[in-house]
């Protein structure tokens, strides 16, 4: 049982006020409130110490992190930030760390404007915990059950990089000092694709963050929309610095290790011309990998046949 076989199986049930417009089993919830003009998108997030991020991380980098992974939920969603709500554990309240930790969540809440509006401090395991909210006008809201057979399949920016860092820094990967630095940063420091959300509005038939990986984030708008899929990994769009470490790594750190925080979103033909029309609005660029096919699953190539990635995606509770 994986973390979404776990919410499907024990907690998702039907929603009772007409107010939720879209409950469990998306990157947010959407709220209707009485009297507004806009919907309420609403996500959250867990960081763990020793699961998400290594223990003596840089409170900065925690700070930012925590924060870069509900905002790229509300990304896909194509929803306005607006706010959020922060629960801190912690085993002692060490001034250092917590300045770092404050400069960091604030320099991204910044960068897309969110205000801090409440949460709880508590003494335990360091844990973090963020609720982000945001808008999105009635019937615009990017989801993952819109993909339709003939659709094209696109991600934002280069995958793999946050794999690459990790790697790195791990030792299993040797890298040329110039490449370590820009490979951490994606991995540490992710930029959320907030505005290229909001611009695929009326574009995109359905969009994902990608936080699990490729494979597996694909394959929830797959068993949203009750569709298949086809990639072709030749168009995968990989950096130079994935490049140089091809030989050694191969595919699956970009299709399977997760932490991009890119897009990946479907596109009917009609449509593809708007998206060429956005694409210069935006230094990621947006890149065609496979198109939505009839039935059910997801079938990867690689120019000389089948591909099969050693595993799906990250599972928190595959053993």
């Amino acid at each position: 049982m994986d973390e979404f076989d776990l919410i499907e199986h024990y907690f998702k049930r039907p929603t009772r006020h007409a107010e939720v417009v879209l409950g469990v089993g998306d990157d947010a919830a959407l709220l209707a409130l009485p009297g507004a003009q806009r919907r309420l998108a609403v996500t959250t997030d867990t960081l763990i110490e020793g699961v998400h991020f290594a223990p003596g991380a840089s409170g900065f980098d925690v700070g930012y992190k925590a924060l870069a992974v509900n905002v790229s939920d509300l990304a896909a969603m194509g929803a306005r930030p607006l706010a959020f709500l922060l629960n801190l554990s912690m085993p002692k309240a060490d001034p250092v760390w917590l300045t770092g930790f404050r400069d960091g969540l604030f320099a991204l809440a910044d960068t897309v404007g969110l205000d801090l509006v409440g949460g709880d401090t508590v003494r335990g395991p360091l844990t973090i915990t963020i609720t982000a909210l945001g808008t999105v006008a009635p019937g615009e809201a990017l989801t993952r059950s819109g993909a339709r057979i003939g659709d094209r399949i696109y991600v934002s920016g280069f995958l793999g990089e946050a794999a690459v860092g990790f790697l790195a820094r791990s030792g299993r990967l040797s890298l040329p000092p110039e490449f370590q630095a820009s490979v951490l940063a994606r991995l540490d420091r992710p930029l959320p694709r907030i505005e290229e959300g909001q611009a695929l509005i009326g574009i995109a038939s359905a969009a994902i963050d990608i936080s699990d990986g490729l494979i597996a984030d694909l394959g929830h708008i797959l068993q949203a929309s009750g569709v298949g899929a086809e990639l072709d990994l030749r168009r995968l769009p990989l950096s130079d610095v994935y490049d140089g470490a091809f030989a050694t790594v191969g595919y699956d750190p970009a299709l399977v290790f997760g932490d991009d925080y890119e897009l990946c979103f479907t596109v009917p033909p009609e449509r593809v011309p708007a998206l060429a029309g956005i694409a210069p609005r935006f230094a990621c660029g947006f890149h065609d990998i496979g198109a939505i096919v009839a039935g059910t699953g997801l079938v990867v190539r690689d120019g000389e046949g089948l591909y099969v990635p050693a595993r799906a995606g990250y599972n928190h509770f595959d053993g």
